[in-house]
């Protein structure tokens, strides 16, 4: 996928005169501007139609009317009915006071009079790309606040089964290589992505994440791709989508085996080409975005049974980094629950000093199906109960396997149905659609359930 010229400012000029056209297309092209040359109103406004621009550079005059302006005017009108934030500058052999005064007011942001001054004309141009380029970045912004959300643990890894992980992240983590994560639900897959994105070429830019086993069918396109006011029913205004949110960042993928089918070939074009329409809109946007997808899921089987595109997994899986399971990490789990245990105890403002050796050891000898999420968890809710100084062994609420649960009539709605789900990723050994599919859960609400739980 060829990047180089995605973040070259794109510049659209419209003039009916073929030797104007030709000198200001050397003149930027002089200046890294990248230009299309268009000679009327109905072919400037198909050229938006079609593609995104930094800035535009349009005549007030043409072939109709060569001394109002008022073609000008109208072009300038209906462009800003297509994109307000879109700056415009517009020119005039018959400059006025008059004229440059109303189309300024009628939204163009500078103008410039025929003959130029080729300073004037650059350093106008560049001004107000820069102006363009701000405005968009606080719209993303705007966008990505929604977003915001507690950013979980730092990478905490010193088990040797988990050596090799920190050795690859090292190795790929300042390449601009797709990065596919695997291993079962809250192994840490998500700490892993922002432990890449962070030692990255990217870091100083967004890290967008996207579960994607929550987003349905019917709104995957907007979410990703973003959409335009008035493309559907609930459209009341522009939607910045996630991969333009991730522009010149990361883009991570969560549970990306759920991505239905229909729509991983419109994934599979904007990892390929860097291109997507937003819905409603004709106009192609370009992104430069590294990908970091995960899954608990084997994707391979999946491919087999015609669930998941081959040719998508091989653009998501350059590299594969797999994430052991916490019971296959045991060394981490005095350091994770000191981690967890003061993160809470700042959050709660509780006073509690540490955790109790009995209570300690119960945290060892624990199967953790729900992993480094679960011990989260069950630390949040030990915090949330402990009455002393130390948090004991029945704050933590845990049962080690070979002990017998409460019997259903004890347990309330809410145990009852975290029991059954983690009994039931237990038989699936964490494969969450086949777990899902077991209980007769969709997926979004089956991961909703899971994040409820801590699982």
């Amino acid at each position: 996928m060829n990047h180089s010229d995605i973040k070259v400012p794109r510049v659209l000029i419209a003039d009916d005169q073929a030797d104007v056209l030709e000198a200001l297309r050397l003149l930027l092209k002089g200046e890294g501007f990248r230009t299309e040359t268009v000679s009327s109103p109905a072919m400037a406004l198909a050229a938006l139609e079609h593609n995104e621009f930094d800035v535009l550079l349009i005549d007030m005059n043409y072939a109709r009317d060569t001394t109002s302006g008022q073609e000008g005017l109208e072009l300038l009108a209906r462009i800003k009915t297509l994109d307000d934030s879109l700056p415009i500058i517009v020119m005039t052999a018959w400059a006025n006071v008059e004229l440059a005064v109303e189309a300024m007011r009628r939204g163009a942001r500078d103008f410039v009079q025929k003959p130029w001054d080729n300073e004037r004309l650059l350093a106008t141009m560049r001004t107000q790309v820069e102006l363009s380029r701000a405005l968009r970045r606080s719209h993303r912004l705007e966008a990505e606040n929604e977003l915001l959300r507690d950013k979980g643990p730092a990478l905490i890894a010193e088990s040797r089964t988990m050596r090799p992980v920190i050795d690859i992240i090292r190795q790929i983590g300042p390449s601009n290589a797709n990065v596919l994560i695997t291993g079962e639900n809250g192994s840490g897959k998500g700490m892993v992505a922002r432990a890449i994105h962070a030692v990255s070429a990217q870091a100083v830019k967004p890290l967008i994440t996207v579960n994607m086993g929550s987003i349905s069918e019917g709104v995957f396109e907007s979410e990703m791709f973003g959409h335009v006011k008035g493309a559907f029913t609930d459209a009341k205004t522009d939607r910045v989508g996630r991969f333009e949110m991730a522009d010149g960042g990361t883009l991570f993928l969560d549970e990306i085996a759920n991505i239905p089918l229909s729509q991983q070939s419109k994934l599979l074009r904007v990892i390929e080409t860097g291109e997507f329409e937003p819905v409603g809109s004709s106009r192609t946007h370009h992104v430069l975005v590294r990908l970091i997808s995960a899954t608990n899921a084997n994707l391979s089987e999946e491919t087999a049974a015609g669930r998941f595109r081959q040719d998508l997994l091989f653009r998501l899986n350059t590299v594969e980094v797999h994430i052991p399971p916490l019971r296959e990490r045991r060394e981490d789990i005095p350091i994770l629950a000191e981690y967890f245990l003061q993160k809470h105890i700042q959050h709660y403002r509780k006073a509690l000093s540490g955790i109790e050796t009995s209570a300690m050891q119960l945290l060892l000898d624990y199967s953790w199906p729900g992993n480094v999420r679960e011990m989260d968890h069950v630390l949040e809710r030990a915090v949330l109960m402990a009455q002393g100084s130390l948090i004991t062994v029945s704050d933590c609420r845990l049962r080690l396997e070979n002990k017998s649960p409460d019997s259903l009539e004890e347990m309330n709605l809410e145990d009852v149905e975290r029991y059954l789900i983690k009994k039931t990723l237990a038989r699936f050994e964490g494969n969450s659609r086949k777990a899902a599919e077991a209980l007769g859960l969709s997926r979004s609400a089956f991961y909703r359930r899971l994040e409820k739980y801590g699982l």
